[in-house]
């Protein structure tokens, strides 16, 4: 029989984390879902659901947009994988900075910055029409897929890139001895073996497009997916459409598990044993091929990070009101530091008060599953893949069902919100630090117990120096993600809870880019620099981002 200790007191607080801050809540919105206004048990939501023609185009317009970014993503992060991958490309480095900066941005900077270059009267828009060239708005489907596409590409990038640099040359020298072409090299031997990260990378581009809120909302005009329908309905009329509300947030979160499921099951074949002084050479490509593979590269990477850049240029323009003028200030600077800074501050404390519970909790989680491989720990394990990839809008109509009565009041407050984000970012860190023990023995610390520490001892003393690095990764790359929350926020927020993103995105709605601009570029800032601070603990690990 186990021994009771330090341990199975953080399995059974774990547990009872989940049960409170994961379960309950989505348990609301189930139970939410299957009662009617009067408080009767019914399946009337889900047949009303089924039978309503605007949430079955939003179900088709999500799986749409799901797969449309899909193969948006694939081909973009295949290509540029494999040039970056196989050929000598002038500033590698300089092209994977690209695409994290597309990976760490928030995707409504994405949404807002294709805008202002392609919108109704978009710069970009507006010059090619002046010499006689008329391009659709960026406003609708493909627009979406677009901002899609640009956004998750860098999901198959780099987990393609890492599978390919791991592919043992001898199997393509051997091919290449039985008289293959390089096509049929790359076909026959190349792409089998990078299948895995392919189908895995594809498929994360997938979970996060159909979770995606504020892309679909600023540039759908009409076309509308689950998230905003959902959105839509709880905002629209506060508890009388929260059953429907709650129905589409149901429908949206087993969207998501099966794709999850799916995406863990090709994880798990992702495994590769490559011979690491037998790496592929990279070729020096020479005239049309050596352009075009940079073209191609820095074509999808500058492509990629043009809202961080149009947010930037545009956060210094001159402006009148909501109106940009001629010439450069610091107007918009001026305005965050004197009328908005209560939303930078209340961002700043929200995602380091989250930061600081995820580093203590995931810490300790963390060393349970990579040092105690049971059942139960296994389970755990699944378990907490579950908010790492649930919608932010269903953790927010799931936290307003749980905690908006009853014996726990906390909507309205900023405990709510540092609540859902903890819960919903707390995988980062587990993975993090239970990644860096499983390079580590286990041996130091047991060692420690026999001498006679006891399991807590032995743990603070032996284990966390030695996980440290792991540790800070993990809460920066939390603290990214924290402080780019917008969808649960947007449903959880209240006058003084307001958070940078909320924030961002009513500006962007009433017109006042300028502003929302240098917010977005403060909000890049804060996430630039804890990006660079993960990596040197990662020792620029770019696939731990995933």
């Amino acid at each position: 029989m186990p021994r009771f200790n330090f341990w199975t007191l953080v399995l059974i607080f774990t547990w009872l984390l989940l049960l409170g801050l994961l379960f309950v809540p989505v348990g609301s919105v189930l139970v939410s879902s299957l009662y009617d206004n009067a408080g009767n048990f019914t399946f009337a939501n889900y047949a009303k659901a089924l039978g309503d023609e605007r949430i079955q185009r939003a179900f088709f317009n999500t799986l749409l947009v799901g797969f449309g970014g899909l193969a948006g993503a694939l081909i973009l992060g295949s290509v540029m994988a494999f040039c970056v991958s196989r050929f000598q490309i002038a500033g590698g480095r300089f092209v994977s900075l690209l695409a994290i900066m597309a990976l760490v941005s928030p995707p409504f900077i994405g949404a807002y910055s294709w805008i202002v270059l392609f919108g109704s009267a978009g710069v970009a828009r507006s010059a090619l029409k002046t010499i006689g060239i008329n391009i659709p708005t960026i406003y609708g489907l493909s627009g979406i897929l677009i901002v899609f596409s640009l956004k998750f590409y860098p999901y198959v990038y780099l987990m393609v890139s890492g599978a390919l640099s791991n592919v043992n040359r001898s199997l393509e020298e051997a091919a290449e001895g039985l008289g293959l072409t390089p096509f049929q090299r790359a076909m026959k031997i190349s792409f089998p073996l990078v299948l895995p990260a392919l189908s895995a990378g594809g498929l994360l581009a997938l979970i996060h497009a159909i979770a995606d809120f504020g892309t679909p909302r600023l540039l759908g005009r009409g076309f509308n997916v689950l998230a905003t329908e959902a959105f839509t309905l709880y905002s629209a009329e506060i508890g009388s459409n929260m059953s429907m509300a709650s129905t589409i947030s149901v429908i949206l979160v087993l969207m998501s598990m099966i794709f999850v499921l799916l995406q863990r099951y090709m994880s798990r074949r992702n495994v590769y044993h490559g011979n690491m002084i037998n790496k592929p050479h990279k070729i020096r490509l020479r005239g049309w091929k050596n352009v075009l593979a940079h073209v191609a590269v820095y074509g999808i990477g500058l492509a990629g990070a043009i809202p961080v850049i149009v947010a930037v240029i545009y956060s210094f323009r001159k402006t009148s009101g909501p109106v940009f003028q001629p010439g450069f200030a610091l107007q918009s600077y001026e305005r965050i530091v004197f009328g908005l800074g209560d939303v930078v501050t209340n961002s700043l404390t929200f995602s380091v008060a989250s930061v600081v519970l995820i580093v203590i909790v995931g810490t300790l989680i963390g060393c349970l599953v990579a040092r105690r491989t049971t059942l139960n720990t296994s389970i755990l394990d699944g378990a907490l893949m579950v908010p790492y990839v649930m919608p932010g809008i269903v953790i927010g109509i799931a936290f307003i069902a749980a905690f908006n009565t009853g014996p726990v009041v906390l909507t309205g407050t900023a405990l709510i919100i540092i609540l859902s984000i903890f819960i919903r970012r707390l995988p980062y860190t587990v993975r993090t630090t239970s990644s860096a023990l499983r390079q580590i023995g286990p041996n130091m610390e047991e060692a420690a117990i026999s001498l006679g520490y006891s399991p807590f001892r032995a743990f603070m003393k032996v284990t966390v120096p030695l996980i440290v690095p792991g540790i800070i990764a993990g809460a920066m790359l939390s603290f990214v993600t924290a402080i780019n929350e917008l969808s649960s926020s947007l449903v959880l927020y209240v006058g003084r809870t307001m958070t940078m993103p909320v924030r961002i995105y009513l500006l962007i709605l009433d017109g006042d880019f300028g502003t929302a601009a240098a917010l977005s570029t403060i909000l890049l800032l804060l996430s630039g620099t804890a990006v660079y601070i993960a990596f040197r603990f990662l020792g620029r690990n770019e696939q731990a981002l995933l």
